[in-house]
């Protein structure tokens, strides 16, 4: 499983620059998270890079993840991976039984959140960004409304971990790869 070739699959489906950024994020966190939860760091960065990748091309709930992770399991990606993706849609039915599945289900929605609270910095950047503001930004409904805070509640809940140190785990993730995420 080699990263080229992740990168190469997230391109030739996905050409919208945001949702790269998006992968790239969630790749950052799960890393950031395997290693503080002692998971395979390769391997959750690898789900996190591709856990969207088809979502450009089949958005609706009938689609995504099924297609994506029918493409994964044709190319003979691990079961444990399509798995964790499958589980990272409530709606897919697959329960979130293994850590990976439990960090991809919880870092999803909170790259999204983190992201949009950084774009309404003063400079656009993600070093403005602290806990705190993205734990006020969370409480306000209006703020960022395609963002589940229901998912994050719950995602961190999952990790068994209080939803503050997740939130910095996350945030410190991002941080180290803003550059390549533009912020």
């Amino acid at each position: 499983m080699r990263r080229d070739d992740l990168l190469a699959l997230l391109h030739e489906h996905t050409e919208t620059p945001g949702l790269r950024k998006h992968a790239l994020a969630v790749e950052a966190a799960m890393r950031a998270v395997a290693r503080r939860l002692g998971g395979d760091e390769a391997l959750w960065g690898a789900t996190g890079l591709i856990h969207d990748f088809d979502y450009e091309k089949h958005p609706s709930r009938e689609e995504h993840p099924f297609v994506g992770c029918r493409i994964l399991t044709e190319k003979g990606y691990p079961p444990e991976m399509i798995e964790a993706i499958l589980g990272h849609a409530t709606y897919s039915g697959t329960p979130r039984t293994t850590p990976m599945a439990k960090a991809l289900f919880a870092v999803d929605e909170l790259c999204g959140l983190i992201t949009a609270t950084a774009l309404v910095q003063p400079n656009k950047t993600l070093a403005e960004v602290t806990v705190e503001s993205v734990l006020k930004k969370m409480k306000s409904k209006g703020f960022a409304r395609g963002v589940n805070r229901d998912d994050i509640e719950t995602g961190a809940a999952e990790l068994g971990v209080p939803l503050a140190d997740h939130v910095g785990v996350v945030l410190a993730a991002l941080q180290a790869e803003s550059e390549a995420l533009g912020l």
